[in-house]
Parts: structure tokens; sequence; C-alpha cells
């Protein structure tokens, strides 16, 4: 007998009014083409089966004999079958997941959500017992307020966030966005009542509209978790500001500074933003958890952030840096450039025995500019570890000038230069 794919009784095409003809040398023992029950309804069907009404066509059932084993249906091919169709449902599933992930289709990413850090949204009662209160006699400082409104940009694998908003300098009068992202012990209940250092970390190029540390492809947040887990690297807050105030497709660029007559982006990166990270994270009083890294111009930009200010920076990570200020719109403004100018402040900082800082410098032995390095190493020659200026370098071999080169070097050793020397977490 046979089986149609479902499993059912097979039924073999008749023609209209014409009676199946049953096979020949059947269970009935009748030849092919011959009338198994004889004329006229006189002879009896075997088993005792009535004869059905002339014109009717008749119904034959298999009956197996005792001698014979009835056949098992092909269940292995159907669910076979069904297998792959359930594999082929699921794999374009994903694929529309996935689809709709990367053009951000809600409810397949959380893009753009609300990122509280933990704390109490903006928008809030704004009454003043909100407010965390502030532990007496603790190194760690808790978020002063207001909160921001953080809006989720991307979601890491480990639940962490990169987070963005926008923020109106009060002090620099510049306008601009600044990701976040805080490691996953920061919400862990272990560090509830500790302070975390912060790291403000610059980009090179034009450092505007966004801040290419932000993304994930570089590995930086990730990483600093990782060296974290292996005792390398305080588990640092990342600030991620906009470096320029607008594009330098004209190869204009504001060196990180106050230059007269432009936005104040030295005030934006060492005021600004510490102010924004102490409004809404849980982290260090002391300068002692401050520090702040950067490539090529970003490079710059923290080193002389650290020397101009080490009162409130303790350390810094300057990957294939610019050692002078060198932005065209210095022009006019020689006082200004060199109070902006690390060899000098430098030199300031040996004379007035200020306090110590902690520069790890990292470059490449191939980078593009055949002068960065050796400026760097004449840097460190006439200034480093002299009296509170304390320098590391790392020359990358093989290294390029890019933050692909920058990220896994960091953990070789710059990176547990400055964690050595700066607290957190805290309490």
């Amino acid at each position: 007998m046979s089986y149609a794919p479902d499993g059912q009784q097979y039924q073999p095409y008749r023609p209209q009014g014409q009676s199946p003809q049953p096979p020949h040398g059947d269970q009935y023992g009748q030849p092919y083409g011959q009338q198994p029950y004889g004329a006229g309804g006189a002879q009896q069907p075997p088993h005792g089966r009535p004869q059905p009404p002339y014109g009717q066509q008749p119904q034959y059932e298999y009956e197996p004999q005792d001698h014979q084993e009835q056949p098992e249906p092909p269940r292995k091919s159907r669910g076979r079958r069904w297998a792959i169709v359930g594999a082929t449902v699921l794999a374009l599933a994903g694929i529309s997941a996935l689809v709709m992930n990367h053009f951000e289709i809600p409810p397949f990413t959380d893009k753009g959500s609300a990122v509280s850090f933990g704390q109490q949204p903006a928008g809030g009662s704004g009454k003043k017992n909100d407010a965390p209160q502030q532990p007496a006699n603790s190194k760690m400082l808790m978020p002063t307020g207001p909160a921001a409104e953080f809006k989720n940009s991307m979601t890491l694998p480990d639940g962490t966030h990169v987070a963005v908003t926008t923020l109106d300098g009060k002090k620099s009068g510049f306008k601009g966005k600044v990701w976040v992202w805080a490691p996953k012990e920061y919400n862990d209940p272990k560090f509830a009542k500790s302070g975390f250092p912060v790291m403000i970390a610059l980009p090179g190029g034009a450092g505007y509209p966004s801040n290419y540390w932000m993304g994930t492809d570089l590995g930086l947040q990730t990483s600093i978790s990782k060296w974290y887990a292996e005792g390398k690297s305080k588990p640092f807050i990342l600030a991620m500001p906009v470096l320029n105030p607008g594009p330098d497709d004209k190869g204009i660029y504001w060196d990180g500074s106050d230059i007269p007559g432009q936005p104040k982006m030295g005030t934006w990166l060492t005021e600004d933003v510490p102010d924004l990270m102490k409004a809404n994270f849980r982290t260090v009083k002391s300068r002692d958890g401050w520090a702040f890294m950067g490539s090529s111009t970003g490079g710059f930009a923290g080193l002389k952030a650290v020397l101009k200010h080490p009162d409130k920076f303790k350390a810094v990570i300057a990957s294939g840096p610019d050692i002078v200020p060198d932005s065209s719109l210095w022009k006019g403004h020689d006082k200004e450039k060199a109070e902006n100018n690390p060899e000098v402040l430098a030199k300031q900082l040996i004379d007035s025995k200020g306090p110590d800082v902690y520069l790890a410098f990292q470059v490449g032995d191939s980078e593009n500019n055949k002068k960065t390095l050796p400026d760097v190493q004449k840097f460190i020659a006439t200034y480093g570890n002299k009296g509170p200026v304390h320098t590391e370098l790392r020359v990358i071999k093989g290294g390029q000038h890019n933050a692909k080169t920058y990220v896994p070097n960091m953990g070789e050793g710059p990176v547990q230069f400055i964690s050595k020397v700066m607290e957190g977490p805290v309490e």
C-alpha cells in the first residue's frame, strides 16, 4: 500500500464512473481485468461483505494477512522535513532581527532609550531630598546633579551602555556632545558606595561631530574591562567629548585650547566635561581619580591639559601626540600659544616643584609623521623624570598612526603606568 507524504491513505486516480481494478494477484485471487464477484450480485464478496449496488464504486480496503506486516510510515523523513522548515524559519527570523537592529528599528534595538547610570533621570521631582547624600570624610564624591539626559548609543555584550548627551558648557559657552561609559563594576552592589576614576578620552582627526572612541569597534571599553580583570588597569569611567567645535576639513583645529576669539575648547575639556561627570557619577574627589588619554591631536590636548592643570588631573596616556601647539588659529597670539605649550608648561612645573604628574607616551616606529617619535624622545630627554614630571615611553614595533595600533598596546605598559599612581574605586 502506498502512503502520501503526510501519512494518509493514497487513493488512486479513477476516471468518472469506472470501478477501480484490483492489482494482479491481489488478495482476492482474481486475474487483472475480471469482475471479482460475478454478474448481478449472485456471488458474495469475500469475508461476507455485501456487493455495492450497480454503478457505485466499491471501496477496497487493505487488510493485511497474518503473515504480512503493516509497513511503517516514513516518519523520519517527515520529522527531518519539519526540522528543516523550523531551522529555515529561525534563520530568517534571525536575519530579520539583525537587519532591524542595523537600521535601528524597535523593538530590535535599545538605541535611543534613556540611560540613567543608576541616578535619577532628568525631569525628576527636583526635590532636595532626591540628591544622594555625601558621606562625611569620604574620598568618594556622590553625584552632584542635576542629572543629564543620556540616550543609549550602543549596548555592549556585557550589558553596559555607551550613552550620549548634549552638554551646554556653562563655563566655556560651548555646546556639544559627550559620550560616556561606565564599566559593569560601577553597578555592582559591592561598589555601591565607591567613587570611580574618570578618564577623558580624546580623538585625533576632526574630533567633530563625534568622538571615535565612542565606537566599540576600537575596543577601548572592552579593553578597560579586560585590563581591570587582569589587574592592569583601574576600572575607569570614560568621558568622550567632541574635541573641536567644528570640522577641520580645511586643516583648522583648536588644539584643545582657549584660542582668543575662538570657542573655549580648553575650558570645555578641563572644566565643563569634568563637571558633567561629577554631576552624574560617583567619582573621586581628588585629582588622583582624573586622567586623560588621546591620540594624535587628542594626545596633545590631553598632555597639555595635565601639564596646565596638575591640580585637577594626575596622568595622561598620549599616543602619537604632537608636542607643541601648531594650529593656524594661534596666529597673532604668541603669548597665549606659549601658555598652551607642553614644553613650556613642563619646565614651569619642574621649576615650581608642582604636583607630580605621570605622562605615558606610546608611539609607533612606522608613524606617517617621521618627526613624531624623535619629538617625543626629545621631550622626555629634556623634561622626563625631572622633579614632578614622570614619563614613560612605549615604542610600538611596526606601529602606525592610528587608534587600532594604540588601544591594544595601552595594556602593555601605559595603562599600568598610570593605574599604579591613581585611585579608585574609593569610599
